[in-house]
């Protein structure tokens, strides 16, 4: 390269360096991908329900999975704090209403968002270990029939960002309310 084609190269990757987010690189960290329906996500969150101990936060549009109630419903009697943010309107599915009202009954709190938008995250925190992400919703038929994808992250950063979000999303007043039927 000449004098000035190599300026004007380090120049691009000094400036490219400094505009463009950077993004960490986390080597301590598993990810296990479980397809819907060869895979059976749900049975895997399941699985990560029966074996926390301190607390499960969950952010999903789609709960209607009776599995999945039933886990959070035992990790309650276990004492695990266990709280669920979820979309109103998927409260007008009497699959959904009934399994909503099932966990409110049995002391899990439900917050349900205010705002226009669809609160779509599907997102679980469990322990400050692990996470989970994807499309997936906790339904049976996200479960059995339908394509979607379940990322299981195990990584503590990674957790406490998910759990930061959740709080957030927890204590805004303005956006989520609790859920009384």
């Amino acid at each position: 390269m000449s004098p000035p084609t190599c300026l004007l190269f380090i120049a691009i990757v000094v400036v490219g360096s400094v505009l463009l987010p950077q993004v960490p690189v986390c080597a301590s960290a598993t990810i296990d991908v479980y397809y819907a329906p060869e895979d059976h996500p749900i049975d895997r969150v399941v699985g990560l329900y029966t074996r926390a101990t301190r607390y499960i936060y969950v952010s999903v549009y789609g709960l209607t999975a009776p599995s999945v109630v039933k886990a959070l419903v035992e990790a309650k009697h276990r004492g695990v704090d266990v709280r669920v943010i979820t979309d109103r309107e998927r409260l007008n599915d009497p699959k959904q209403h009934s399994a909503v009202k099932t966990l409110r009954l049995a002391g899990v709190p439900v917050r349900i968002n205010r705002h226009e938008a669809l609160m779509h995250l599907k997102q679980v925190v469990i322990d400050d270990r692990i996470n989970t992400s994807g499309s997936a919703n906790h339904t049976t038929s996200g479960n059995r029939y339908n394509d979607e994808r379940l990322d299981v992250i195990t990584d503590p950063r990674l957790t406490v960002r998910a759990r930061e979000k959740f709080l957030a999303m927890w204590n805004d007043h303005e956006r989520f309310v609790v859920w009384m039927e």
